[in-house]
């Protein structure tokens, strides 16, 4: 059975701008599920990053309701939240002189403060991050000597060693070659179930998404599709997805996209 961690009740999500606000979606209904690997689609400008800054919490909602473990976002202190998510952003981390471990260290902060000396256990749930995501042999190079598939990796490891129960991220596989963007969504669906986390990540990497991912959600003006791979393939909402463009085809029952020359 699915244990839902993360609610949404006719949420809607959007931002102020000099002629006001501007909803990006509304009455949004969903579960996201602890030990799943959940992928969100969308073309863009749709409002995939806006969806997860709100859930993250670091913009307000415009209605409805987010609640993490029966609770409701916004009751969170900062320092309670950043013991309930963990978010990986696109962006390459601009450090210098930081070691890997270093990084991954930083994620005890909501526990000891950024001051604050790790204790023993600290220390171990360190190394177990590190191992989970298999970058001990890099724990001492310097962050800034990594490639960006080391790097991510890195910003996992800090991510688990907050011991969140939710972890978000934006596009994990942007910046990555093919090989290395498989790698990267074996691993979180592999994190998803060894560590019971709910991970929730946004992609542009479709087919892969659609072999990897255990829910979809994809978003299209005024709806929300949610559904194992083949339920979006057999509603045709991958098929309207895909086929935006002329000479692109959804093979529904393959889950491949193809280019018709």
């Amino acid at each position: 059975m699915n244990t839902p961690t993360v609610v949404l009740d006719q949420l809607a999500i959007g931002y102020l701008t000099k002629q006001g606000t501007k909803v990006v979606a509304e009455h949004l209904s969903a579960n996201i599920n602890r030990g799943q690997l959940t992928c969100l689609l969308g073309q863009n400008g749709i409002g995939k990053s806006t969806l997860l800054r709100t859930l993250s919490g670091f913009q307000p909602k415009l209605g409805g309701s987010i609640t993490i473990e029966g609770r409701e976002l916004s009751d969170y202190t900062d320092r309670q939240l950043a013991r309930m998510i963990g978010v990986v952003l696109t962006e390459r981390p601009d450090v210098q002189q930081m070691t890997a471990r270093e990084m991954v260290s930083l994620g005890r902060s909501p526990y000891t403060g950024f001051w604050g000396r790790l204790s023993a256990d600290d220390e171990q749930v360190v190394s177990q991050a590190m191992q989970l995501v298999g970058i001990e042999p890099l724990a001492e190079r310097l962050v800034s000597t990594l490639s960006d598939g080391e790097r991510q990796k890195v910003m996992i490891a800090k991510a688990l060693a907050q011991q969140t129960p939710v972890v978000y991220l934006d596009e994990p596989t942007a910046f990555l070659d093919y090989p290395s963007k498989v790698e990267m969504l074996l691993l979180l669906r592999r994190i998803s179930r060894e560590a019971q986390k709910t991970i929730f990540l946004s992609t542009h990497d479709l087919e892969l998404a659609l072999q990897v991912a255990d829910v979809l959600w994809l978003m299209e003006p005024g709806q929300l599709h949610i559904g194992q791979p083949r339920q979006l393939a057999a509603q045709g909402a991958l098929a309207r997805f895909v086929e935006r463009s002329p000479g692109v085809s959804f093979d529904a029952d393959r889950l491949s996209v193809s280019v018709v020359l």
